[in-house]
Order: C-alpha cells, then structure tokens, then sequence
C-alpha cells in the first residue's frame, strides 16, 4: 500500500503540525504535499519529504497565505496521485480538495471544517480589516468548502466536538481518532507561583478574558505563543502578565514542569496543549466547551469554567485553589492519548479502509 499525505500548509508549530509528526512516525516513507511551505518558521518539518504547489512561488505566499483564498483550492486540485493507494488529506481548510481517482481511497483526517467559513464566522467577520475582505468573499468560500467536502471518501474526525461540526456543516459520518501526545516528554516537577497559557495569539483564542481575569486576581500568568492579537494583548496586561513570545521545545518543557496550572479560555477542537500539561502532571483550568470536555476530568484532572467571562474564570480559580491535586492521577489521564495508542490505531483504521475499499474494485 503506497500512502500520500496532503496539509493545508507547512509553515508554522502548533498542534495539528504535531500529528504530522507522529504521522511521519507511523508511515516514514510517505510525502506530505501541501500549498505553501516556509522552512524557515516550520523548522519542525526538515525531516519530511515535502511536495509544494505552484502557489508557494507566489509573493508573500509563504507567509501571508490568506491572500489567496480562492487560488488555494486550485492549488491542490493541481496534485496528481495517480501512483498512491491512499491519500490522507489533514486539514481544517483546503487540504481536501485534492482529487483523486476512484481506485485511490482518499481518508480526510479533519481537524475541522473551515473554522473561519463555519463555526466561527461570526468571530472572523467582526475582525476589523480580515473581516471586510471575508464577508465579500464568505458565500463563494462557503460553495467551494461543501464542494471539496465531497471528495473523501471517508472522514475521521479529531473529536466528539468536531465529528458533530462535521455533520453539521458537510452532512458527512464520521470516525474518531483522537490526536497524539508524547506523553514520554513530559514529566512533573514542582511548580512554582505562576500559572500558564499556551496559544496563538488570535481573537477566537479568548486570550484577552485569561488577562482581566488575572488582572483581577493580582496573580502570575506566563503566555506563551505569538499572533497578530500580540500587541493589543500587551497593552491590556498589567504587571503580573508575562509574555513569552515563542518559545523551544526544552523551554516549553520547563514552563509545564512548574506551573501551577494551565490556563485554557478558548474552545479548542481538541486541546493538545491541555494533554501537554496533564502530562506534566499539571491540571487544567478550562472553558467546559469543545475537546476539553473530552481530554480532562472536571475535579480530577482539572476545572471547568462554563461562560468565557472574566468572572467564570475567576470563579474557577477560587475552586482550583481549594482542590488537592493528585499528580500521578493527572498524568494517567494522559497517558490515554500517547502517541503509541494514536499510531496503532491510525495505522489499523488506514489498513481497514483500504480492505473495504479494494472490494469495490475486483
């Protein structure tokens, strides 16, 4: 069985860049095709075989890919994957727009529908200037997602919460693999007197609530993360805000190791950085919406705030400071999310689907 890989973009860290990795792990053979790639700010990715479009030639591309909202589509259809088997698409845009023939079995692994077009719309049309350019074209953008919607053949969803997204807005089932943590990483150590928040600095992030809220409470928070929302985000903090700006692995490390907590305001897809700390044996104080409802366990491994206000999450501190934590329980919760586990059942999924779709073609 000869296996592609296709990502909407190579040219950043986060948490979707690391399950390519551990899908490296899993198929090392495989190359990843994807519209643009910048090395410089995806260091992470120097190991893969890298196959970009024609758009990675095109001013700012790399950088600012956003520019060229209707060409990215186009960009993927230009692929040919005539020589593969399967083709894993992972995506949360355009990724799935590549087209295949019909012996080639196309598995989308979808981090979620277009996040931007759907479920959170509202937010990104409100932005100031991204937000004008989005409404002109959010109709056309919209037609072109459902129509590349229909192009895998099967769907694997993240979570609970993107399986019903997917439902939802592309009226396609769905199976769930939940996404890997190195769990191997991470351990605990003790903390010290902050609490920290590992992001994007984006608006949907919900940033600005953690900052009042601390802001409030007189307490350390430790931002970690970098984003066009920095500067204004500065100028709300008061003294006990520290921004960290990126930072490396090893430093990331660290910063778990000896928090108090993590900090989580926003509703996340699935939440890996929530499986990061809980590795390090650390709770999670956590908007009760999204993957968190599936990664953690409210009094056990963390607390949930249930309004994104400053004074839900302000109630929920009082709540964590009156808790006895228990490290080791905490760091078994994430150890259901190893990479180990996500590997072997990718790899079986991937195996069985492609048993089922052979039957198609005798």
């Amino acid at each position: 069985m000869k296996l592609a890989f296709v990502y909407d973009r190579i040219n950043k860290l986060g948490g979707a860049e690391k399950i390519l990795l551990a899908l490296h792990q899993a198929y090392p053979q495989a190359p990843f095709y994807t519209a643009v790639y910048n090395p410089h700010s995806a260091l992470w990715a120097k190991d893969l075989k890298i196959i970009t479009s024609w758009l990675n030639h095109f001013p700012l591309a790399k950088t600012h890919h956003e520019l060229y909202p209707w060409l990215t589509s186009l960009a993927f259809e230009s692929f040919n994957f005539d020589q593969f088997d399967v083709v894993v698409s992972v995506t949360s845009a355009e990724a799935k727009a590549v087209i295949t023939k019909p012996k080639t079995l196309h598995l989308c692994y979808c981090l979620t529908p277009t996040r931007y077009l759907w479920s959170h719309r509202r937010q990104y049309t409100q932005e100031p200037q991204l937000g004008k350019f989005l409404r002109l074209w959010l109709a056309y953008l919209q037609r072109v997602d459902l129509i590349n919607a229909r192009r895998p053949d099967v769907y694997i969803a993240i979570s609970q919460a993107v399986q019903q997204r997917i439902k939802q807005y592309y009226h396609q089932d769905s199976s769930i693999i939940y996404p890997p943590v190195d769990t191997a990483k991470f351990s605990f150590q003790p903390s010290q007197d902050y609490f920290l928040l590992v992001s994007r600095l984006v608006p949907y992030k919900n940033i600005d609530l953690a900052i009042r809220a601390f802001n409030q409470l007189s307490k350390k928070l430790v931002i970690v993360g970098a984003g066009r929302e920095a500067a204004r985000l500065k100028q709300l903090a008061g003294p006990t805000i520290n921004f960290k700006g990126q930072v490396t692995d090893q430093e990331l490390i660290k910063l778990y190791q000896h928090c108090q907590a993590l900090i989580m305001p926003q509703e996340e897809d699935f939440g890996i950085v929530s499986l990061e700390a809980q590795a390090s044996g650390k709770p999670v104080i956590a908007l009760q919406s999204g993957g968190a409802k599936e990664t953690i366990i409210n009094q056990q491994t963390g607390v949930f705030f249930p309004k994104p206000t400053v004074d839900s999450l302000v109630s929920a501190m009082k709540q964590f400071n009156s808790h006895s934590w228990d490290p080791s329980l905490i760091q078994a919760q994430a150890k259901k999310f190893a990479t180990r586990i996500f590997v072997n059942n990718f790899k079986n999924f991937v195996e069985d689907q492609w048993q089922i779709h052979q039957k198609n073609f005798p």
